[in-house]
């Protein structure tokens, strides 16, 4: 079937020439999905959803890290000298002005963290080191109209004081510090909150045994909000234990082990935490209700009037198709190469979209790389490999000589398997073959292929020198094996695959090389056992199928 009206010319190099190019589809096998012809319709490049970025998040019941446990790393705990502390509420500052102003005191910085100057008003200081407040002063008598004055400032309370850190920490014990040093420095200096059994959300502070005050760290991890207080020598840092916990993962920027005060965990709770994608759109619940399993699955606004439990695992997922796809264009193009599409998009839905260079696509070598396919073509060669390191190392041996053979064998099985685990499918389907047509569905993240037309055959794999060799009709396979230098002394020289450029792969013994081919030699498998033989044989060639690669034994 001719189908040139489905495809578009790129404005050729020379004027006044425009022209349809046809193209070749045919579905592979492996990919077909029988149905009638979709009447999808190109969408418009404004209504493309954009993908979702997903990290690496942890599986459902991975041992996720507690929420701000990255908060004890060493840097709060930190030790500063006087002139770099931050002055907080009660610290007492040296002052003296003299010139045009004459003061000469000492000042204390209030709970609104001004210090009050006669004659000059309340000056901001709260969170300025030493150098801050001298230049805040200044600026303070500038505004004033005031300009010839000195100013020398120094902290009163520069001695400092001991703290005592205990309850659930790495390391409880007693540690010196300024008093303007945070609650967070001396649990730092600590080693931080214990990450099994500390709470992050009660820690107490006492003084003369009564307690002064609580604080929450989460309130710090999320908007960096955290009361100042000013410590005196000999108080007490309690670190209380661990509350209910529900892990989060999947769909969101947090993936972590969220604490809740008792009563208050509850899906909406998390999500405020764990802040889910926009992606997001359903919640998986797994955990334990009265000694018996529980598991959830519901959506999103359902989950958010739903009480958690401790030790809940809640995974965000993306369950609600888009509207738009992405498909990308690739090779002897001069247009657009992605265009998004309606989620019921065919092939030649977007053929007429795509501007072919007239002068160089081999659009019978047109192919799709589909990733579905490719993880299917890992998962396979994935579980031959595993099938064969099992038959491989439990097998059993009748002699000291047989055993000998099969150590050799298991040790050439496992440097084989080591090689064929790094390698990446490409997820080819085939799309063109004899002038055939089949309109296939397309898939988010669809790679179409126009390749560059070739007058070469490339020979690889166990060839002694592999490379590109003009086509010629009248050359047969022994003329470009000898063009490659021949065979190397692995080779099977029985066992030579042909690979079209539009992915089709045949035995060189069942049809004849053309332009633009590739020749795979696969190497020889050296064993006693027909069934390594066999194994080992199969995983090659899949692997050469799914990578157009031979990798050596």
């Amino acid at each position: 079937m001719d189908i040139a009206p489905f495809f578009r010319h790129a404005a050729p190099r020379r004027a006044g020439a425009a022209a349809w190019l046809p193209a070749l589809f045919l579905l592979l096998a492996l990919a077909v999905l029988p149905g009638p012809a979709g009447t999808a319709a190109l969408a418009a490049p404004s209504e493309a959803k954009s993908p979702a970025s997903s990290g690496a998040a942890p599986a459902p019941g991975a041992d996720l890290p507690p929420f701000a446990a990255n908060l004890f790393q060493g840097n709060f705990g930190q030790a500063r000298s006087a002139e770099a502390r931050e002055l907080t509420p009660g610290d007492r500052l040296v002052l003296r002005l003299w010139g045009d102003r004459n003061f000469d005191g000492v000042v204390t910085v209030n709970d609104a963290g001004d210090i009050e100057v006669q004659d000059l008003g309340a000056v901001p200081v709260a969170g300025l080191a030493q150098a801050q407040v001298t230049e805040a002063i200044r600026s303070k008598l500038s505004a004033s109209g005031v300009e010839n004055v000195q100013v020398y400032v120094s902290p009163l309370d520069g001695r400092p004081v001991s703290v005592f850190v205990t309850g659930f920490v790495m390391k409880p014990g007693r540690y010196s510090g300024a008093p303007s040093d945070s609650v967070l420095a001396f649990l730092d200096r600590a080693g931080g909150i214990d990450p099994r059994r500390g709470s992050y959300r009660t820690i107490r502070l006492l003084r003369g045994g009564a307690e002064l005050g609580s604080f929450d760290l989460y309130p710090f991890a999320l908007k960096g909000a955290l009361p100042l207080v000013r410590l005196l020598d000999g108080d007490t840092i309690v670190v209380g234990e661990k509350g209910p916990a529900v892990s989060a993962s999947g769909e969101i920027r947090n993936a972590a082990r969220f604490e809740f005060r008792k009563g208050e965990a509850t899906g909406a709770g998390l999500a405020e935490m764990a802040d889910p994608l926009a992606t997001a759109s359903h919640a998986s619940i797994v955990g334990t209700r009265n000694g018996a399993p529980f598991n959830l699955y519901l959506p999103l606004r359902e989950f958010r009037t739903l009480p958690l439990a401790d030790g809940d695992r809640v995974e965000f997922l993306a369950d609600t198709p888009g509207d738009t796809i992405m498909v990308e264009v690739q090779g002897a193009i001069r247009g657009a190469s992605r265009f998004p599409l309606k989620r019921t998009a065919r092939l030649r839905d977007v053929q007429q979209y795509i501007a072919v260079d007239a002068d160089r696509a081999d659009l019978s070598g047109l192919y799709i790389k589909r990733r579905s396919v490719a993880a299917r073509q890992k998962r396979a060669i994935e579980d031959a490999l595993r099938r064969l390191e099992e038959s491989s190392f439990t097998a059993t041996s009748a002699s000291p000589e047989e055993a000998q053979i099969r150590n050799h064998e298991a040790e050439m099985i496992s440097k084989f398997a080591e090689k064929a685990r790094n390698v990446t499918p490409e997820g080819i389907v085939v799309v063109g073959s004899g002038g055939k047509v089949a309109d296939i569905a397309l898939e988010d993240g669809d790679v179409i292929v126009i390749p560059e037309k070739s007058d070469v055959v490339l020979v690889t794999g166990e060839v002694v020198m592999p490379q590109a060799i003009v086509w010629n009709g009248d050359k047969r396979l022994k003329d470009y094996v000898r063009g490659a230098g021949g065979y190397t002394n692995r080779a099977d020289t029985g066992n030579i695959l042909l690979v079209r450029p539009n992915g089709e792969v045949f035995r060189t013994s069942d049809t004849t090389i053309a332009a633009g081919d590739q020749l795979l030699v696969l190497p020889r498998v050296d064993s006693k056992n027909l069934q390594t033989v066999k194994d080992m044989s199969q995983i090659l060639y899949q692997i050469a199928v799914a990578t157009k690669v031979v990798i050596g034994l």
